[in-house]
């Protein structure tokens, strides 16, 4: 059943929606519209400027109309006269095919229109800094090791409670927070669901958490590698396909290798022919490339993958297979856009499956002690032009994602990189100024 916004609002004492869009750069982008006036923008969508954000737009574009999606709209725990609401991107009585969600959502179509449903879910690593951002808010997180740290994880109790607590109120089904492997970080997960609900999840959990972390005086980052030395920000993602209905598990069968299906064994395929190209998608900052090809960090390990490979329940390679009906991608990072995360993956798979594309060789190595040993798989890409080179030499996988999109994102991305690239660094000064 539809659901009203303006009835929404009444019902709810709602003064106030919050409707969002995330642009290709991952930046969420929101008006607050009035109670009052949310029944003509539920129909109409709420006016921007494409350009304005991260979008292969101009200054001449016609007004870029964010619909609201009214079945994600989210009271605000913390603030519950406002209600989020995650938009379809329109212009011009057409879907803006380069804004993430309608990326997302043409994917899941395709998807939909073979027989197949897709489940995931996401780990969501995060820092809580000070709020200039140069260090940890914990001065007493010094740990060597402080994964799981009990006290750590206690001293900053009101954040991770405050933030689960809002969870278990919004019925994700939360189970697990803890402290991570890095000084200052921790992650917190909820359970799988539809990939669009995730998608949607996701996005509003970064929106919660940076919130609730500057109320108590921090600072909320997911930023790939924000502190040299220690363990980057990952979000692992964990994939199921399932039957039209949602109630079958295409990817499990207990007479396969690991419990993981035939057409599993193909999508996890298509994840692997396409994973270099896909690392611009899924490790998409100039920062990312810290995380995936760092050296050794403090606590002993980076907990990210550097090579193509898969294996068991085996947390040194790209991808595991944890469990039957089900593989976990250890690729991407914190800056990931939730939308286009979902989208390369389904992308990736659906090939896979049209294809009937071989995963290759199962590893049960330590990745990390014994890699040298591996012979013939893909190294992946050491910065973020290689990755967009990568991806821009892939044509089934920009074709799958969508080429409106592609072009957009490879655009602006080498937009990105340039301006990176004649950026003067301190290291240069150190290094070169005596030549």
């Amino acid at each position: 059943m539809a659901i009203d916004l303006a009835e929404y609002g009444k019902k709810n004492s709602i003064k106030y929606f919050m409707i969002s869009y995330t642009d290709l750069f991952g930046y969420q982008r929101a008006k607050l519209v009035p109670t009052q006036a949310i029944a003509d923008m539920q129909t109409d969508g709420a006016g921007f400027a494409g350009f304005a954000s991260w979008l292969d737009l101009t200054p001449a574009h016609a007004d870029m109309l964010a619909v609201p999606d009214a079945s994600s709209v989210i009271q605000l725990p913390w603030k519950k006269e406002v209600a989020w609401v995650a938009a379809d991107c329109v212009m011009e009585d057409e879907n803006v095919m380069q804004a993430p969600r309608n990326v997302l959502r043409s994917l899941i179509d395709q998807a939909e229109g073979k027989g197949y449903h897709i489940k995931s879910g996401v780990e969501a690593e995060f820092f809580l800094l000070t709020p200039e951002g140069d260090q940890v808010s914990d001065h007493f997180d010094t740990a060597e090791k402080p994964c799981y740290d009990q006290q750590a994880v206690m001293r900053r109790y009101d954040v991770i409670a405050e933030i689960c607590d809002y969870m278990l109120e919004l019925g994700w089904k939360p189970y697990q927070n803890d402290h991570e492997d890095a000084n200052g970080q921790f992650e917190m997960n909820w359970e799988f669901d539809d990939v669009l609900r995730t998608a949607d999840k996701h996005s509003f959990f970064k929106f919660m958490t940076k919130s609730v972390a500057e109320k108590h005086g921090y600072r909320a980052t997911f930023m790939p590698k924000p502190i040299q030395g220690l363990t980057g920000n990952g979000c692992h993602v964990h994939v199921s396909v399932w039957d039209k209905s949602g109630k079958t598990n295409m990817f499990a069968d207990d007479q396969m290798e690991l419990g993981l299906s035939q057409d599993g064994r193909h999508f996890l395929g298509g994840i692997m022919h396409h994973a270099s190209a896909m690392a611009a998608i899924t490790n998409p900052t100039i920062n990312s490339y810290k995380r995936i090809n760092a050296p050794r960090t403090s606590s002993g390990a980076t907990w990210a993958p550097n090579s193509v490979t898969w294996t068991g329940n085996n947390r040194t390679h790209m991808v595991r297979v944890p469990g039957p009906g089900r593989f976990e991608l250890r690729l991407p990072d914190g800056a990931a856009n939730p939308y286009l995360l979902q989208a390369v993956i389904i992308a990736a798979g659906l090939n896979g499956l049209e294809q009937k594309a071989d995963p290759g060789k199962r590893y049960d190595i330590d990745m990390y002690a014994e890699g040298y040993k591996v012979r013939g798989a893909p190294k992946l890409p050491l910065n973020l032009l290689d990755a967009l080179r990568a991806f821009d030499r892939d044509k089934g996988l920009k074709a799958a994602i969508g080429d409106n999109f592609s072009a957009a994102f490879l655009k602006l991305k080498h937009q990105e990189w340039n301006s990176y690239a004649s950026h003067f660094t301190q290291w240069e000064k150190d290094n070169t100024l005596d030549i």
